[in-house]
């Protein structure tokens, strides 16, 4: 029974698509940057590495006997693992197989590319590439969604075409690894964007290569796509990956079955703690839980300047590169505590130091703030301390001075912010879309998840303060919770299993959101009456759950005709929505519904890290039995993958397994632990909790590790 993943029981389903389906292209790190692997053979966007980046900007287009691939019809296969991407098609006569990594080390992109003659007489292939190049950098933090690009000038070398901004801080050289054709492309540059619907990225040139191939002989060449804030840096990694380009993919191999490897390996040398192994004959648990695991450690960012040495980005490969949301990172909250403490708590004094009421986010390359304000920051921020404190044993962080004052003191005010969000009502009024989902307009003003968060946050807040010892404070807290929680529950929709969003005039507007759901349900639970918990259950169960994902919000909710982003809406879930949602069904007293589920949930991990969407059903057909991506393009805009997969390690550590360690005790209460139920000699082995490190075996059993 394997416990450590490789590259290989990571694999993505083949997806066999044609030009344009609705098929997200998928991304490609080494931790340096990334790269978007697009439709065609070869072709690749979206390469940046910061400093450095290039929009959206599409490069390595290719032709075949001088005709652009994609104009033969040919599917194309992509396989997908976090190591490569190999694609392969068949055109008349010839079979076409290429490998793409991010180059272990280097600030580039490497592709092997192989063509077989299948036919029955010699033949003589041209392959080209038609080069372009959107580089630049920027002293700034990149405040849009997409990174910044602009137009390059372009020289042609020796089996290569050097492409550099026009103040010549940012430079990309791109070429193939054995005698080529080189041609600039005459056409003038444009003096500016195009409109939509127009165009794209101008051409710098092509590359073209000859292959003499007798009947049943392959032959290849490799393309490196190589980026540097000076000339002699992109010319340096060009050359180094250019003389070994199969040597390279072997080695993106070995990285990344090691980053594996150690990610599971208490004292490696990769990250400043680790997780615990999975032993489980459950192979769906098994996949959740990896699935989790490689969606946290896929956004790990330490490229040269980064101000916080090492962070952990949100969204790859298309927008917001080199941005970290307090959000997402919140709802992997327990992934980094186990996996990168020492890299979580810099991150959270960063913060701590900002003023989380202004922004969404930080950017990894000034570390200033990005975006506007997220209503759940404050139940984001007393999230992440509490697992920090709770999983690490540091309860010295409370005490640390950040921001000019005790962290201690800042849990206290985000416990409380929410009363100077009151208007007439004694709950929180979070404002518009724009600060909550963002695509239900009905979901705004008093919303009883944030509001439930703030009776979680007045509790969590004080078990904090209690274990440094001000237990006064700590009963005050309590009973300000015990006082709000009756407002919370007012919301409710009696007989229906959902809640209303108060507005400000004091009119109710039910909500059948699964944020609600999946909120209430995990904070205050034991608040609610049976009644209550069944009938939220029987309405997730009737209107939200699919087969193999969930509905964010209920297709009979009149507000379904509002968006088709569908990490919100009725047509698809963001990538937490589906774990969450199971944590509360643990709380809420059902966890058979929760391990009903999982077979068709996992069948969902089956194209890469998490989605910042995946479609339901009903939306759009599965892709090899599972819940599709969303695709990058309006009026989707949702990215290949998102960081908030650590959710599905909580999922199984804390709800699964009832870990649920308290501040400052390295005992462990598992007495809602359902894992039994599923598979009976289940055991997570090396879950690290402060300085004690057990196994923790279904029947709830806790013992030190050998």
């Amino acid at each position: 029974m394997r416990t450590v993943p490789t590259v290989d029981d990571l694999a993505a389903d083949a997806v066999t698509h044609h030009y344009d389906d609705m098929i997200a292209p998928s991304g490609l790190t080494n931790f340096l940057g990334t790269a978007r692997v697009d439709h065609d053979l070869t072709a690749i966007s979206a390469v940046t590495f910061p400093p450095v980046s290039q929009g959206l900007t599409q490069t390595a287009v290719c032709f075949v006997d001088g005709r652009i691939v994609e104009s033969y019809g040919a599917p194309i296969t992509h396989e997908w693992r976090p190591d490569r991407v190999r694609r392969k098609a068949t055109l008349p006569g010839l079979d076409l197989v290429t490998d793409t990594v991010c180059a272990p080390g280097q600030t580039a992109v490497a592709i092997e590319v192989s063509v077989t003659n299948t036919g029955e007489s010699p033949r003589t292939v041209p392959v080209a590439l038609t080069l372009t190049a959107g580089a630049a950098r920027s002293t700034e933090a990149w405040l849009d969604a997409v990174a910044p690009s602009e137009g390059n000038t372009v020289e042609a070398g020796q089996a290569r075409l050097v492409f550099a901004n026009r103040s010549q801080t940012a430079w990309c050289v791109q070429g193939v690894d054995r005698e080529a054709d080189v041609r600039l492309s005459g056409i003038a540059p444009a003096t500016g964007a195009h409109e939509v619907g127009i165009g794209g990225a101008e051409r710098g040139g092509e590359i073209g290569v000859t292959l003499d191939l007798a009947p049943g002989q392959s032959a290849r060449f490799g393309y490196v796509h190589a980026v540097g804030a000076t000339r002699e840096a992109a010319t340096a990694a060009f050359e180094a990956i250019a003389a070994d380009v199969p040597g390279t993919v072997r080695a993106a191999e070995n990285f990344w079955d090691a980053q594996l490897d150690a990610a599971f390996t208490p004292g490696n040398e990769e990250f400043s703690g680790h997780l615990p192994t999975l032993e489980t004959s459950s192979e769906p648990l098994r996949r959740l839980y990896w699935w989790g695991v490689l969606g946290t450690i896929w956004f790990r960012r330490e490229f040269e300047g980064n101000v916080l040495g090492r962070s952990y980005d949100t969204l790859m490969p298309n927008y917001w590169a080199t941005t970290t949301f307090i959000w997402d990172y919140s709802l992997s909250s327990i992934t980094h505590a186990l996996l990168d403490p020492e890299v979580m708590e810099r991150q959270l004094r960063h913060w701590i130091d900002s003023d989380i009421h202004t922004h969404f986010g930080t950017s990894s390359l000034t570390g200033g703030p990005v975006g506007r304000w997220y209503s759940v920051n404050d139940y984001a921020m007393t999230r992440l301390v509490h697992d920090y404190v709770r999983f690490t044993g540091d309860k010295g962080l409370l005490d640390t001075e950040s921001g000019g004052r005790p962290v201690h003191e800042h849990v206290r005010e985000w416990a409380r912010a929410w009363h100077a969000l009151r208007g007439s009502s004694p709950l929180a009024d979070y404002g518009e879309i724009d600060n909550l989902l963002e695509c239900v307009s009905s979901y705004t003003h008093e919303v009883a998840s944030l509001n439930a968060a703030n009776v979680w946050n007045l509790r969590t807040a004080a078990e904090l303060l209690a274990a440094r010892g001000d237990e006064d404070e700590a009963a005050k807290l309590r009973a300000e919770a015990d006082d709000l929680v009756g407002e919370v529950v007012d919301l409710y929709e009696t007989g229906t299993g959902h809640f209303a969003a108060r507005q400000p005039d004091g009119t109710r507007v039910p909500v059948r959101h699964v944020y609600d759901f999946s909120v209430v349900g995990t904070t205050i639970p034991a608040d609610l009456d049976d009644k209550t918990r069944a009938e939220m259950v029987d309405f997730y169960r009737d209107e939200l759950q699919t087969e193999t994902w969930l509905r964010s919000l209920s297709p009979w909710d009149p507000d379904a005709s509002f968006s088709v982003r569908p990490d919100h809406q009725w047509n698809g879930a963001y990538p937490a929505w589906p774990a969450d949602a199971a944590r509360a069904l643990v709380a809420l007293g059902a966890p058979q519904v929760a391990l009903d589920w999982l077979p068709g949930l996992a069948r969902s991990a089956n194209q890469g890290p998490p989605g910042q969407a995946h479609f339901t059903e009903e939306a759009m057909p599965t892709v090899a039995g599972g819940a599709r991506k969303a695709p990058p393009q309006l009026p989707y805009i949702i990215d290949w993958a998102c960081s908030s997969a650590g959710a599905y390690v909580a999922l199984v550590i804390e709800s699964f397994f009832g870990v649920d360690p308290k501040t400052g005790s390295t005992d462990l209460d598992t007495a809602k632990a359902c894992i039994a139920a599923l598979d009976p000699d289940a055991v997570l082995k090396g879950l690290r909790i402060g300085d004690r490190v057990v196994d923790v075996h279904a029947d709830g059993t806790v013992v030190d590790s050998q």
